[in-house]
């Protein structure tokens, strides 16, 4: 009962129910990537022959963050590659960097220099600032 209402309410735990019969119903499966993440298309002549592109979509392992697509696919899911990653011997390039994630709010967050919650003392004022008056 607690995955059904999850699926029904929430968009951000892997897929809602439109989702997942959408998926079902008209959804053809293109591959998996190294998170887990799943990749469809519609494979509908009948869209592709009016001018559209074929829909594509990913339905995420887990928590829906966009940024666990892997450059390969992004660039498929994004209408640049017209073959999936799935069916290349995609290698990415050197200057690709792996996933790292988000780590707002955690204690891996970016803190500069001077922020009240980093490490470092903020520096001192150096007396040339002049305080605004009307």
């Amino acid at each position: 009962m607690g995955w059904f209402l999850t699926e029904l309410f929430t968009w951000w735990n892997g897929q809602t129910m439109g989702t997942r019969l959408y998926t079902r119903r008209k959804g053809e499966k293109v591959g998996t990537d190294e998170f887990g993440n799943t990749y469809y298309r519609t494979p509908d002549k009948d869209r592709t022959a009016g001018g559209f592109p074929e829909r594509r979509w990913v339905v995420y392992n887990g928590y829906a963050e966009s940024s666990t697509i892997p450059t390969g696919w992004h660039g498929w899911i994004h209408h640049r590659l017209e073959t999936p990653p799935s069916q290349l011997a995609y290698t990415p390039r050197d200057w690709q960097k792996p996933h790292q994630p988000n780590g707002t709010g955690t204690a891996a967050a970016y803190r500069p220099k001077g922020s009240i919650v980093g490490a470092d003392q903020r520096p001192r004022a150096t007396g040339d600032y002049e305080a605004w008056t009307p």
